[in-house]
């Protein structure tokens, strides 16, 4: 087991118990205990846990996503073929909000260099457009998550608010027809909602992995959302659901 799937292994881990100790990681990557603390202390480094004798207590909610760093390898070439098809989507001369995330941050890399006008809502996504001179680039502002590398708060918010998009492109935690739209950090809820309250479209960028998810705060009700484009497969019981309620799916 390499390094990136010893380190999804202990976060998924942590995401079910409150407590692990090193023994039990050991056994369950594989991996000597020397190598499962290091592991451990570059997770303590990124607040996902709290080191302690003999192990470590988990600093994530039940169910929480883990840190960006740590999420970026995660469906690499899902997230590719994903971002593709959004961008096949997206016409020249669009003003698209794309949202922050993994994916959205995949989706980013496809439109650099297009006639677009992009809000990106992290500064990952900010990095990546603002190398190519074609596409204009407008930052809304506001405070900076850490890691995450968002924008969130009332500054944020105002920003978006303020202006009308054609396409806003939306990242989740979860996704379900009964439930909408779901997402863990509450003051990134806020701009999801702004950036969908401000857009003629929604698309949601999601791979399967968050289909039938849960989490704490709820964005919108997928109503709201005009089309999904997921890894999922066409006989999928959410995919059938989802069109079935109206939402356009695009599997890829």
């Amino acid at each position: 087991m390499d390094s990136s799937e010893r380190l999804r292994t202990i976060i998924d881990v942590l995401q079910t118990v409150d407590r692990v100790t090193v023994a039990e990681l050991s056994d369950r990557t594989g991996s000597s205990e020397m190598t499962i603390r290091r592991d451990l202390e570059q997770l303590a480094v990124q607040g996902v846990v709290k080191r302690v004798r003999g192990g470590a207590i988990s600093l994530l909610l039940r169910g929480e996503e883990a840190p960006f760093a740590l999420r970026q390898g995660d469906a690499a070439d899902a997230k590719r073929r994903i971002a593709a098809e959004v961008d096949a989507l997206v016409s020249d001369g669009e003003a698209v909000l794309l949202d922050a995330g993994t994916t959205c941050l995949e989706v980013a890399r496809t439109l650099a260099g297009r006639r677009l006008t992009v809000m990106p809502l992290s500064l990952h996504g900010a990095s990546v457009l603002s190398a190519e001179p074609a596409t204009q680039l407008l930052l809304p502002g506001g405070e900076v998550r850490p890691g995450e590398q968002s924008f969130v708060g009332h500054m944020t918010e105002a920003a978006v608010r303020s202006l009308r998009f054609d396409t806003a492109v939306i990242g989740s935690c979860g996704i379900s027809p009964e439930d909408g739209l779901m997402y863990h950090h509450l003051p990134e809820v806020a701009i999801k909602q702004a950036a969908i309250d401000s857009s003629r479209r929604v698309i949601v960028a999601a791979d399967a992995s968050k289909f039938q998810r849960t989490a704490f705060g709820r964005v919108c009700d997928i109503r709201q959302v005009d089309a999904v484009v997921t890894d999922a497969h066409e006989d999928n019981e959410t995919v059938v659901r989802l069109r079935a309620a109206g939402i356009t799916v695009r599997c890829v």
